[in-house]
């Protein structure tokens, strides 16, 4: 009888598929997603690795959180971010108005999917990287579902890891932990350096089934009967805000309106607590990572167990929905990069002349024992009124002439980290990464070269992507509404502000068209330019209220303050029209519009002298409202 022995194939045996691209990204959470998209649409033959069966990160069905930005959950106005991260957002309204992650992934999916020169790998973990110190020549990554090995090499890769895994394999400078206060100046700093960070977390989900539900810890889970391991830890139904000094106050259930510029917290039994944290204090939460999670696992049971048997929670008939399997994180390395962002940078709101990215969320420095500090503020919120910029040099690694940075592992100190980390952030510094990633490489010129000869032209393509930069202003020298005569058949404000520059509304500047009504034959701008010319774009940037936040979560807080569906500010139903000499050259009409950034593209050029916009309907407000018009 015959026996049959079949051997894994040792490298050689199996040897690796290559494949070169302008733009590999390693890391498939929001600002890996961002930066792959981003490049790809620059015209980068681009490589996302990812090495979970979803995209989002912490954002995903395997995390559940939701994403935080700029406006600190509707604490900032006109703060949302735009770009690739509110095209993803409004296409999960549309589709997703029951907070289904099942859903939530899919869109993710399915717009790295439908993106031309972007190849997508999941499953899939880079475990070799090939540098000489000074650039990376190539990267292995192995595909656990296919058996398959890859190996990729490119122009310049892109670090979304997170943990900042490329980097530093590749041999880049990083740090772990706080720096003392005399590194960068910073008053909020330690006198002498640590290696504490902020922990991981597991989040949880619960429902009220409308009948008393029992619950029994099990064995292996701990047990926190005494409410002194809660001092701080605020569960139940409670509102909570930390004000500029960091001063927690207990509120009832009021508006957040209130408390302008400060985070504030809304806690229930629904969703699980940011603060079932560990591993800041252990001794390398990175290789200790395992261990954490089976921790935070046995901490969350005991949590749960402590809201459903001891003390009244209002919990009695709420039931586990789900319990994550896999850590969120929140800090671990940050590799150094051109420049090092600190938290002077922020407190002083600074505008940096090279400035691709901006960030809101407060200086957010978790205690670094999490849920075992007993008796600590778990954490310290160091709130700021405004916004600053994030400067290139961020995103451009110290040490590796062809490496950019995306997410939390940007270059910047730990105290600016605590504001640079949330996902909405980190996924406008992606977008910024991959564009400058990929107009480097088609240019031939790695990230630094770039920077210092085309960082104007960088930041020119993010505005007519629909990124915010604060302080910038459009001044594209091929638009060609930038000298036009606009005009609108009815004006509550001007029809000119859809020229002035500027896309979203800044402090008390309105920077918007705004009809008066909507007649029966609809509202029209009109934009006559300066000479005939050839048309072949026409962009509209409309309004979806950016006071508004519309990420997917599963907080109570957020299903009972986000409206339900498509944003009612939206422009529905239009047409454009090229006309010259008064004469309908081309016209296209657009219906069931949902989306902030409309780019109109005309089969071939077309000559003309105006362009007419008629809107004919909204998704629900009662005038037309338009930030932007861009002609091509």
């Amino acid at each position: 009888m015959k026996q049959f022995i079949h051997e894994i194939p040792s490298p050689s045996q199996n040897p690796a598929i290559e494949s070169h691209y302008n733009v590999v990204v390693v890391g498939g959470g929001m600002s890996g997603l961002c930066a792959a998209i981003a490049s790809a649409r620059q015209g980068a033959r681009t490589a996302l690795v990812q090495e979970r069966s979803v995209y989002g990160g912490n954002a995903s069905s395997e995390n559940r959180m939701h994403i935080s930005g700029a406006s600190c959950h509707w604490g900032k106005k006109n703060a949302a971010e735009t770009g690739i991260l509110m095209e993803l957002q409004l296409d999960n309204k549309y589709l997703n108005d029951s907070y289904n992650y099942s859903i939530w992934d899919g869109v993710l999916w399915a717009k790295v999917k439908e993106t031309k020169n972007l190849d997508s790998y999941m499953n899939t973990t880079m475990d070799r990287v090939f540098s000489n110190g000074e650039k990376i020549q190539s990267i292995e990554c192995y595909q656990m579902t296919t058996e398959i090995r890859y190996h990729f090499t490119a122009d310049i890769f892109i670090d979304a890891t997170g943990n900042g895994s490329l980097a530093y394999f590749a041999g880049n400078e990083y740090v772990i932990g706080r720096e003392d206060s005399a590194t960068y100046s910073e008053k909020d700093a330690p006198k002498v350096p640590d290696g504490e960070t902020m922990g991981n977390t597991i989040y949880f989900v619960a429902h009220d089934t409308g009948r008393p539900v029992k619950f029994i810890k099990p064995d292996w889970a701990y047990s926190f009967a005494d409410e002194t391991f809660f001092k701080h830890r605020y569960h139940g139904n409670v509102v909570v805000y930390h004000d500029a000094d960091d001063v927690v106050v207990l509120k009832g259930d009021e508006d957040y309106e209130d408390h302008r510029d400060q985070l504030v917290e809304k806690y229930d039994v629904k969703s699980g607590y940011w603060w079932i944290e560990l591993g800041g204090d252990w001794d390398d939460i990175i290789k200790q990572s395992e261990d954490i999670r089976w921790e935070l696992y046995k901490t969350i049971y005991g949590v749960w167990d402590h809201i459903k048997n001891y003390g009244d929670h209002g919990a009695e008939n709420y039931e586990l929905d789900w319990v994550g399997n896999l850590s969120g994180w929140r800090e671990s390395r940050r590799i150094l990069g051109d420049y090092v962002l600190t938290e002077n940078d922020i407190l002083a709101n600074r505008i940096f002349d090279d400035g691709v990215a901006y960030g809101g969320w407060p200086m957010d420095e978790h205690v670094a024992g999490g849920f075992r500090a007993i008796g600590q503020i778990p954490s310290r919120v160091r709130s700021f009124p405004g916004f600053y910029s994030i400067p290139y040099g961020c995103y451009c690694a110290k040490n590796i002439r062809n490496l950019m940075l995306a997410g939390r592992d940007i270059s910047c100190s730990k105290l600016a980290m605590g504001s640079t980390r949330v996902m909405a952030t980190c996924a406008v510094g992606g977008q910024a990464a991959g564009t400058a990633a990929a107009m480097a490489s088609l240019s031939h010129l790695d990230p630094r070269e770039f920077g210092e000869r085309r960082i104007q032209d960088l930041r020119q393509q993010l505005l007519k992507d629909d990124c915010f930069i604060p302080g910038l202003k459009n001044e594209d020298p091929n638009d060609l509404a930038r000298s036009a005569i606009v005009s609108a058949t009815s004006e509550k404000t001007s029809a000119q502000r859809v020229i002035n520059g500027y896309s979203r509304n800044i402090g008390a500047d309105i920077n918007e068209w705004i009809s008066d009504g909507i007649g029966a034959d609809g509202e029209t701008l009109l934009l006559r330019l300066a000479q005939i010319s050839e048309v072949r774009q026409v962009r509209i940037a409309f309004d979806p209220d950016l006071s508004e936040e519309r990420c997917i979560s599963v907080s109570k807080a957020f299903l009972e303050k986000e409206p339900l569906g498509v944003s009612g500010h939206l422009v529905k139903d239009f047409t454009v029209t090229a006309l010259l000499g008064n004469e309908s050259v081309l016209s296209q009409s657009i219906r069931g519009n949902y989306q902030r950034l409309c780019i109109i593209d005309f089969e071939k050029p077309i000559e003309c002298d105006v362009i007419s916009i008629c809107i004919k309907s909204t998704n629900g407000y009662p005038d037309a409202k338009v930030f932007e018009v861009r002609i091509y």
